[in-house]
C-alpha cells in the first residue's frame, strides 16, 4: 500500500488457477490492496475457499468455475467480471499444469493436455479479455511462465516447450497491445514450494527435510513461495509499472543465473 491509498484500489482481476498455491497468493495480494477478484479456477472447492479467505478479510471476490482449455469458460469468466464488477483491468495467467516426462514418455495426448492449459488457455483468456481492458482504458497482462522456458529439464519436456511459447506470446502482445495502453509481461517464479509441490517432490522421494536442505542450497538461500510471486504480481498490476510492458521478471532467488537444481521443476502452481 502506498500511503493510505490501497495499490489496486478500482481495479477488477481475473486469475486463473487461484484456488491454490501461485494463484490464490496472488489474489490474496490483490484483494488485499484493494482489487475485486474473479477466481477463476477448475476445482469448486478449492476456489471458493480463495474467495472465503478473501471475504473474511473484507475483501471483494467472486468463484468462476473455469477450465482454460476452454473456450467458453474463459469467455464466461471474462463476462463474470465485466458483470459482477462492471469492468476488468488485470488478468493474470497462473493456471497450469506440469506433470513429469521427457521427450521419449510424452505421449501426443500429453503434450496436447499440457499445452491446451498451459499455452492455449492463456491464448484464449487474453484474445477475450483484451477487448474488456481496453474498454477501461488499459490495464496489464501477466502470465505466469517459468526459468524452464530457457533451458528446460529433461523431464519436463513439453511443460518447458508450453512456457517457451508463453514468453513469445508475451513479447507478441506487448508489442501489439501497446497502443491501446495495454501492458504485457511475464513472472518467472522459481522453485515454489506450493501445497501440490510437496505432494509432488513427496511422490519422487523428497521429504520436509530434503527440500529444507535443498532451498538452503539455493543462491538466496531458500525456496520461494506463493507470496513472493505474488509481490512482483502487484507490482505488474498496479500503475507503479505503467512504463513496464514486454518484461520478463524472474522471481526465481537467482536460480536463473545459478543453472537448475536437484531436479526440480522452476515453478509450481
Amino acid at each position: 500500500m502506498t500511503g493510505s491509498q490501497p495499490r489496486l484500489a478500482g481495479k477488477v482481476a481475473i486469475v486463473t488457477g487461484a484456488g491454490t498455491g501461485i494463484g490464490r497468493g496472488i489474489a490474496l495480494a490483490f484483494a488485499r490492496e484493494g482489487a475485486a477478484v474473479v477466481v477463476a479456477n477448475r476445482n469448486e472447492e478449492n476456489g471458493l475457499e480463495t474467495v472465503r479467505q478473501i471475504k473474511a478479510k473484507g475483501g471483494r471476490a467472486h468463484f468462476q468455475r473455469t477450465d482454460v482449455a476452454h473456450e467458453q469458460d474463459c469467455v464466461a469468466a471474462v463476462r463474470a467480471a465485466s458483470e459482477t464488477y462492471g469492468a476488468l483491468h488485470v488478468l493474470v495467467n497462473n493456471a497450469g499444469i506440469f506433470p513429469r516426462a521427457t521427450l521419449e514418455e510424452t505421449t501426443e495426448e500429453l503434450w496436447d493436455r499440457i499445452f491446451a492449459t498451459n499455452l492455449k488457455g492463456p491464448f484464449l483468456l487474453c484474445k477475450h479479455a483484451v477487448p474488456a481492458i481496453r474498454q477501461a482504458g488499459g490495464g496489464s497482462i501477466i502470465n505466469i511462465g517459468s526459468t524452464n522456458q530457457y533451458t528446460g529439464l529433461p523431464h519436463l519436456f513439453a511443460y518447458s516447450c508450453a512456457k517457451g511459447g508463453l514468453l513469445t506470446m508475451t513479447r507478441n502482445l506487448a508489442r501489439a497491445m501497446a497502443p491501446d495502453r495495454i501492458r504485457v509481461n511475464v513472472i518467472n517464479p522459481g522453485w515454489v514450494i506450493s501445497e501440490g509441490e510437496v505432494v509432488v517432490q513427496a511422490l519422487e522421494g523428497r521429504g520436509q527435510a530434503a527440500l529444507a536442505e535443498l532451498g538452503r542450497q539455493q543462491p538466496l538461500g531458500r525456496h520461494q513461495l506463493p507470496e513472493d510471486a505474488a509481490m512482483a504480481a502487484l507490482f505488474l498490476a498496479s500503475d507503479e509499472s505503467s512504463q513496464v510492458t514486454g518484461t520478463e521478471l524472474n522471481c526465481d532467488a537467482g536460480r536463473s543465473m545459478a543453472g537448475q537444481g536437484a531436479g526440480a521443476p522452476a515453478r509450481s502452481a
